[in-house]
């Protein structure tokens, strides 16, 4: 066995309460090097003459992704505290892990082997249940619906008539998307996500002037209030945008700053290099990025973080709101989000909190900050498979297989799921208007693991490179709707939300074979449900790799019903084709 590639370490994703009696411990090793494994546990302080007193439960493989295996075993520490070790076996060989190293033979002392602690029910991870059922929907609220002429912003332009431009406005707001919130609840949508309403200089909103009231341009505050509750009416959550980690060139205590430099009261609010503060294309004040007009906001100093704790705290206690969505949130210090994330549960202890991370991001996923980041290493692998067609089903799955054993699996339940957003091209773009694509794209999303969303408009068919390209107005008009498309997406909303496996009740795994087809189960002790994807133009044959001759095969997408005929059932698919097949087996042994 190759040592090197035999990991555990005993925190994080490696072992952690799932509930609050039950420990997941993991264990990863070189692919196919090891052929067994069996975890040696018990409580430390158990003994008889003089010896440790442990039990073995065997491991299962919970994965693989082309270079390491993966591991898994779920234990009930009938004390709430575990020592545990690993035993491995490769033919003839046998290791001992233990935290202080390899051996031959597992030793005597519990002192040798890595410990749990205590299992505090407290410090179990959940975000808030009704996460993994959500269907979201992103809006961008200048672009939505224009509902109320009488607060358009200066030099509104007719709706649509021009492409979208960082500087041009179309007057889209509140009470446009009050008009349309019967389409998305036929939609099936449950869940809104707002980009920022608080106003700002800009068409986009990052740019905030003042936390505490809403952007003109959108309403009032009555107007909120009144489309909170007729979303609730409709059991649609609502996620408003946070820009903590920077304000906008406008934000008076910034203003201030410029104004009266170093005698600002306001001046310890940012991070100055130095006097007068000089914008230009490298400030010499800290900044998002390098653009000057928003200034990094110093979450460390007590009258910043009072100020922005406030709002935090009076958009949910005074609006009824249900998330917040964490602009730049891995470049906010981790202490400012701990007592962020105290805050607002102590006013709605099932509110949703969402970082916007693209990297891999387990410091923020530890239960004392976010419930959740913006899964986008989903996007990227998604869009590498279908999209660009730079990677294969294989790969996919190895790429995923990786990134789900990055994170705890109650973690990975709550993972925010999108393959657009108002900072990348739209998906029909990326798919070369086509729409077959498109379809494969929103199959994969909406049967696997996570909690998904659609970025307005590309469930009708809009198109749009990078921003401000993909900031399109929505398009109203059903006559230049592509309503197939549409009828698709609601097709998938419908099956996930009758179908429990298919919002993370169950199980998850890659069934991959030699094929490019991706290939995943969702099971629990009572139904299989396999979902299969051919991510390229040719077609493809798959074999299921179960006994199924006899058993009863339902096409979740047809309703239609056969009884396999062959011991092992062999699927046709075309080009970009899907299917969703269900029957009643696990085979999870």
């Amino acid at each position: 066995m190759e040592k090197a590639a035999i990991i555990h370490y005993p925190a994080d994703h490696y072992v952690y309460p799932i509930s609050k009696k039950t420990l997941h411990i993991r264990l990863q090793t070189k692919k196919e090097d090891v052929s067994e494994v069996t975890l040696i546990h018990g409580d430390q302080y158990l003994w008889a003459d003089g010896k440790w007193q442990y039990e073995k439960t065997e491991m299962k493989k919970s994965g693989s992704d082309g270079i390491h295996d993966y591991w898994h075993v779920y234990i009930d520490p009938p004390h709430r505290r575990s020592r545990y070790g690993f035993q491995l076996k490769s033919g003839e060989e046998k290791l001992i892990l233990t935290e202080k190293g390899f051996y031959e033979e597992a030793p005597s002392d519990s002192g040798y082997y890595f410990n749990f602690p205590y299992l505090h029910p407290e410090e179990v991870f959940k975000a808030p249940s009704w996460v993994k059922d959500a269907v979201w929907y992103q809006i961008f609220p200048e672009r939505f619906a224009n509902g109320n002429r009488g607060n358009d912003p200066e030099g509104v332009l007719p709706w649509g008539s021009e492409q979208p431009s960082k500087d041009n406005f179309f007057g889209g707001d509140f009470e446009g998307v009050i008009e349309h919130l019967d389409y998305l609840h036929e939609l099936g949508i449950t869940g809104i996500y707002f980009t920022p309403v608080f106003k700002a200089f800009s068409n986009h909103k990052y740019d905030t002037i003042d936390y505490l009231e809403i952007d003109p341009q959108f309403g009032s505050k009555d107007t909120l209030k009144r489309l909170v509750a007729e979303c609730h009416k409709r059991d649609i959550r609502v996620m408003l945008d946070a820009v903590f980690n920077h304000s906008g060139y406008y934000f008076p205590p910034f203003q201030d700053v410029l104004e009266k430099g170093e005698k600002s009261r306001y001046k310890d609010w940012f991070h100055p290099h130095s006097f007068p503060l000089k914008g230009g294309e490298y400030p010499n004040y800290e900044t998002f990025a390098f653009v000057e007009q928003m200034p990094k906001l110093n979450t460390n100093n007590p009258e910043v973080k009072n100020y922005l704790l406030k709002v935090a705290s009076y958009w949910i206690e005074e609006f009824d709101i249900d998330g917040w969505r964490l602009d730049v949130a891995n470049e906010v210090d981790h202490q400012f989000w701990r007592e962020f994330r105290q805050t607002v549960k102590r006013i709605k202890p099932d509110l949703y909190i969402l970082g916007e991370i693209w990297h891999n991001s387990m410091p923020w996923l530890r239960g004392d900050q976010f419930d959740a980041v913006m899964n986008y290493p989903f996007t990227t692998n998604l869009l590498n498979l279908i999209a660009k067609k730079s990677i294969t089903g294989t790969e996919f799955a190895n790429n995923m297989t990786a990134e789900i054993h990055s994170y705890p699996a109650n973690v990975y339940e709550a993972a925010f799921n999108l393959v657009g957003s108002h900072d990348t091209p739209r998906i029909l773009t990326e798919c070369e208007e086509d729409k077959d694509r498109v379809k494969l794209i929103y199959t994969l999303l909406f049967t696997f693991m996570g909690s998904p969303c659609i970025y307005y408009g590309d469930e009708i068919g809009l198109s749009g490179e990078m921003d401000p390209g993909c900031r399109k107005c929505m398009e109203w008009d059903e006559e230049k709707q592509d309503r197939d498309l549409h009828s698709h997406i609601q097709r998938l909303i419908k099956l996930r939300k009758e179908e429990k496996l298919l919002a993370n009740d169950g199980h998850f795994e890659f069934i991959q074979n030699d094929s490019n087809v991706v290939a995943y189960r969702k099971y629990d002790d009572f139904k299989t449900i396999i979902v299969l994807a051919n991510p390229a133009d040719e077609n493809a044959e798959v074999t299921l790799p179960y006994p199924l001759k006899g058993v009863k095969v339902t096409n979740m997408l047809t309703d239609e019903e056969f009884a396999a005929e062959a011991e092992n059932l062999k699927v046709q698919l075309d080009g970009f084709g899907f299917e969703i097949l269900s029957f009643p087996a696990s085979f999870n042994k």
